[in-house]
């Protein structure tokens, strides 16, 4: 008796692929598109204000911190306003191909102006604090050009100690 349930069960469920049947779940919704490429009008990110986009083929780290060494020099500068801290993260590399200097934190909830200090060298570098919709142990990325004006190395999870910056 439990095989002739087992078998009707499995002719159940194998005779409808042999019909030509369209039953969603079992192949029978296939003919729709599963990506689509996007078009000459599909709307791109836009780039940040006075923030120059890398290079086409950019490889390596120099090629996509697009940075100066001026705009290096102003991150690196000590803030003359006192700091609050926001508390200690795990930071790690975010994307390459955003210029500027940011970090993307869940210790923020809103974007604002803040600082890193790295304390295996005891540089700190001014960035643009964005927020990160994630749980507040979930760390942070960081921008390349940050972590290059803090000494970090690119590829580590580096304890960085957060700052908000008075406006």
């Amino acid at each position: 008796m439990k095989h002739a349930i087992g078998l009707m069960a499995v002719l159940a469920l194998a005779l409808p692929g042999c019909t030509g049947l369209k039953i969603p779940f079992f192949g029978g919704d296939r003919d729709r598109p599963v990506a689509q490429t996007p078009g000459a009008d599909t709307p791109r990110p836009a780039a940040r204000p006075g923030s120059t986009p890398p290079p086409p083929g950019a490889d390596s780290a120099e090629a996509f911190d697009t940075t100066s060494s001026a705009e290096r020099s102003a991150a690196a500068a000590t803030p003359t306003a006192p700091d609050r801290l926001l508390g200690k993260t795990v930071a790690s590399l975010g994307d390459p191909a955003d210029p500027g200097f940011w970090a993307l934190t869940p210790l923020v909830d809103r974007p604002q102006p803040g600082r890193l200090v790295y304390a295996a060298t005891g540089k700190g570098v001014l960035v643009d604090l964005r927020p990160r919709a994630a749980a507040a142990g979930a760390g942070t990325q960081v921008s390349l050009a940050a972590l290059r004006v803090l000494g970090v190395p690119l590829t580590a999870l580096t304890e960085l100690t957060v700052y908000a910056r008075a406006p």
